[in-house]
């Protein structure tokens, strides 16, 4: 039996991946530095900023899952990510272990067009020039043949699960439930594409039992045909019964808000992905699996009824 590690257990996409993988009768591994109890797997707790705990939390597993995540904040990624990636990389080759890195778009910048897996590194945000360290890094290890492994990219986050790390469940969702007016970051006028994050579970599993998967990245399945800000609020607000109007945070909110906020200050480089269109393309990974991403009415109704 094939036993299956995540690093970065109790996070957004694990919580998505654990109930696909336990479904389908797998040996699981959580690993984290607090791990929660569960009677389904084995828990382990280890810190991958450190190898011999990396190598120890990776001994013996088939695939491994990096699906942490870092505290929002240059300084955290730029001191962690390095390390992390380095650790995983090398645990990974001693253990001849398959790897699936999770991964964002930071990396590919600001793009005129539509993101695909051949879009070229051209960062424009330190978060950005630190994702693209990271990707170049595991990328060389895998096209040199070191390394068993696979890149899987996902567009920003919604639907439900995503409360936490999902910006229209936080400024949309949210704020529809409490009877708030919805908020939407830089510009509702453009197009945004948007991961539905059940989805992402579901693709996870779909490339790791994908033997031809590995040695290349994947953008995980999201819808095409991406709505605006104004037009993702409107079928929110309809689903929810509740007023469609909403209140957009402008690029000079943010930076005066920022400077009162760490948290907002590291969103204000960020803040071209919502400014301009941002279109992600799943095309490869849906011919490759025969896979319909969740449509955005769908996705949103599926949210609605949660915050119901």
């Amino acid at each position: 039996m094939k036993l299956h590690t995540i690093l970065g257990a109790g996070g957004t996409v694990s919580n998505q991946l654990l109930p696909v993988l336990l479904e389908n009768k797998e040996q699981v591994r959580l690993v984290s530095r607090q791990p929660v109890p569960n009677s389904h797997a084995e828990v382990v707790s280890a810190d991958i900023m450190d190898y011999p705990q990396t190598l120890r939390a990776i001994q013996g597993s088939s695939v491994v899952y990096l699906l942490a995540g870092l505290k929002y904040d240059i300084r955290v990624w730029r001191e962690s990510w390095p390390k992390i990636i380095s650790n995983v990389i090398n645990a990974c080759k001693a253990t001849e272990s398959k790897l699936i890195f999770f991964d964002n778009v930071y990396m590919y910048g600001r793009v005129d067009g539509i993101m695909t897996e051949t879009t070229p590194f051209n960062p424009v945000s330190r978060k950005g020039e630190v994702r693209a360290a990271i990707a170049s890094q595991l990328l060389h290890e895998m096209n040199t043949g070191n390394l068993q492994a696979q890149i899987a990219r996902a567009a920003d986050f919604y639907g439900p699960g995503a409360d936490k790390t999902g910006v229209p469940n936080m400024l949309v969702f949210a704020n529809l439930k409490k009877g708030k007016k919805a908020q939407w970051l830089g510009n509702a006028n453009v197009p945004h594409s948007f991961t539905y994050i059940p989805d992402t579970g579901k693709a996870l599993y779909l490339l790791a039992n994908r033997d031809n998967a590995f040695g290349q990245t994947w953008h995980l399945p999201t819808a095409a045909n991406p709505l605006t800000g104004k037009q993702f609020v409107q079928q929110a607000a309809a689903a929810m019964q509740k007023n469609a109007s909403v209140s957009v945070i402008s690029s000079w909110m943010m930076q005066l808000g920022g400077l009162f906020n760490r948290n907002i200050a590291e969103l204000v480089e960020m803040n071209y992905q919502s400014v301009y269109p941002y279109l992600f393309d799943s095309s490869k990974f849906n011919a490759e699996f025969g896979f319909t991403p969740t449509s955005y009415a769908e996705g949103i109704r599926a949210t609605v009824d949660v915050y119901r």
